[in-house]
């Protein structure tokens, strides 16, 4: 993937019932339910969270490595570009970055399930304190449209990334920032309002 993404990301209380409308609406399912872990990487200095810029290694079904430049948010939808590659191996990848000077920084794991519909790519995300989902689209309206079709409030939208999100429970709940894990939240109750969100299908 190399270009510009463009997408927006919604809380969902009933994930099962946006993947049945999903489904109704003919959407064409692109990638089973799939575990993903993600390595977060920037220089000891912080230098590319403070410029709004992502490094990332992603091992799903494969491995790969994405660049994400700075967001602008626009009514709840982010754009920013974005340049992935597949790799080898994850751990290739990560002694390559780490003999370049990068660090570790986060990792955060979630199951993912991908619908296409219309030239649109629609992320089902169960993370460890909640479920998502994430429409990509060229723009704006198209992706009000989607959200309309699905059943879903789009004043929702969620101008945030998933560690954003999680940075500002663990203020909350003392949990180690750098663990967005399943291990990590095991057992915890998490509700929208400690996340700031509301549910997008209610």
């Amino acid at each position: 993937m190399n270009g510009q993404e463009t997408e927006a990301k919604f809380y969902v209380g009933d994930l099962k019932q946006v993947e049945r409308r999903l489904r109704k609406l003919g959407a064409r399912l692109i990638q089973p339910h799939t575990f993903e872990s993600n390595l977060r990487f920037d220089l000891p200095d912080g230098q590319l969270r403070r410029e709004e810029k992502v490094l990332r290694l992603r091992q799903d079904e494969g491995a790969r490595i994405t660049f994400k430049g700075p967001s602008m948010g626009k009514e709840g939808v982010l754009s920013r570009a974005e340049f992935e590659t597949t790799l080898g191996d994850l751990e290739t990848g990560r002694q390559i970055l780490e003999a370049l000077g990068y660090v570790l920084v986060a990792t955060y794991e979630k199951y993912r399930s991908t619908y296409e519909l219309n030239n649109l790519h629609i992320m089902l995300d169960e993370l460890p304190y909640g479920d998502f989902l994430e429409i990509e689209g060229p723009d704006v309206e198209t992706l009000q449209k989607a959200s309309k079709k699905l059943g879903l409030d789009f004043s929702a939208a969620i101008p945030a990334s998933y560690l954003a999100l999680f940075e500002n429970l663990c203020q909350l709940r003392d949990l180690d920032s750098a663990q967005l894990t399943f291990a990590t939240l095991d057992g915890l109750q998490i509700t929208a309002e400690e996340l700031s969100v509301r549910a997008a299908d209610k």
